[in-house]
């Protein structure tokens, strides 16, 4: 995956608090995003809703008070392209970026969410988070949550490094904002499990949108070149943190019944969905089986 290097990168997407704490204390639910780090892995998928009490994120602790903290630095070293083929930090921007004006022009009505780095733990207006926690969009506030060091934790358990591998992640959580909007994120917000979940449908829809913008990436301007292995790579990913996939290597067993976020199976296949068509209307995940 490669930017054009005169791209102009729009930076107010991104609010950059890493080097400050602003929020200490860890989420009591695992979040909405794509997936929880290994130390936490087990706990969420035996027990844990990546769709908390509202749906979409961490719900049941939506209503506390968001920070006010400024952020802690301001990403000047990202204003083209070519430093998004340089830095990940400014990848990250470039990827937001893209997918950004993706949805603004296949999506009437949509409305941007900006994305905040951090690093320990950050608050949010769906309360304190930490980096445990994992990347996750936050419907109360509609802003999308990452420490970058998540993507060397996902590396370890066997995801591709590439940069679309990221990219897709980031791409998930967008999926969120945009189901935020559409209202399936309220409508969806039940607490149950299972390969057939609403809690899987939502997952797997933010799969699929994914994909989506994998194939539009490069008609949003920014985004040169994206190969068949980057593709790979972001495939790789998917099946990584299947919740079969989690579960074998932190139980040592697969329970279906306790799925919320979909099988290596079904992530990857609806995120091939979505590069396949690159039309989020065949991203119906709550019709029929999954």
């Amino acid at each position: 995956m490669r930017f054009r290097k005169d791209a102009k990168l729009d930076r107010s997407q991104v609010e950059d608090y890493r080097g400050r704490r602003t929020g200490g204390a860890p989420m009591a639910l695992g979040g909405g995003g794509i997936v929880t780090l290994i130390i936490v892995l087990a706990i969420v998928l035996l027990g844990g809703n990546p769709l908390g009490g509202s749906g979409g994120g961490l719900g049941d602790l939506a209503g506390q008070t968001a920070g006010t903290q400024a952020p802690g630095a301001t990403l000047e070293h990202c204003q083209t392209g070519a430093d998004a083929n340089e830095h990940e930090d400014c990848r990250i921007l470039a990827v937001v970026n893209s997918v950004q004006e993706y949805w603004t022009g296949a999506f009437r009505g949509y409305e941007p969410a900006r994305t905040r780095f951090f690093e320990g733990g950050i608050t949010t207006g769906c309360g304190a988070a930490s980096s445990a926690v994992g990347p996750f969009y936050c419907p109360s506030d509609r802003f999308i949550y990452i420490d970058l060091g998540f993507f060397d934790e996902l590396e370890g358990f066997g995801a591709a490094s590439g940069p679309l591998a990221q990219a897709y992640v980031i791409a998930h959580e967008y999926g969120h904002h945009v189901q935020n909007l559409t209202g399936v994120l309220r409508r969806a917000a039940s607490r149950d499990t299972g390969p057939q979940s609403d809690a899987v449908r939502v997952e797997l829809q933010a799969d699929c949108y994914a994909g989506v913008w994998v194939k539009n990436a490069m008609r949003t301007g920014l985004v040169e070149q994206i190969t068949r292995a980057d593709i790979q790579d972001a495939l790789t990913t998917a099946a990584a943190i299947g919740d079969d996939r989690i579960q074998e290597k932190t139980q040592g067993q697969v329970s279906p019944e306790s799925w919320t976020h979909g099988s290596s199976d079904q992530r990857q296949s609806w995120f091939a969905r979505g590069v396949e068509s690159g039309n989020p209307n065949g991203c119906d995940t709550f019709s029929g089986r999954v």
